[in-house]
């Protein structure tokens, strides 16, 4: 009996682990997509109050 108790906590613990490893790399992967969407914005590097021309 402590056998079969023992096996279904071990199975149920397996389990659990298995579904944090999934979870895990599809919070990585979701990540990564995010900052591959930020690397590649562009960067807008215009400033108030400042010609375009060169001073010079």
């Amino acid at each position: 009996m402590f056998s079969m108790i023992l096996t279904w906590v071990g199975s149920i613990l397996g389990l659990a682990l298995l579904v944090a490893m999934a979870a895990g790399t599809f919070f990585v992967d979701f990540d990564d997509a995010r900052g591959d969407r930020r690397r590649k914005k562009p960067e807008v590097t215009e400033s108030k109050g400042t010609t375009a021309a060169p001073m010079g």
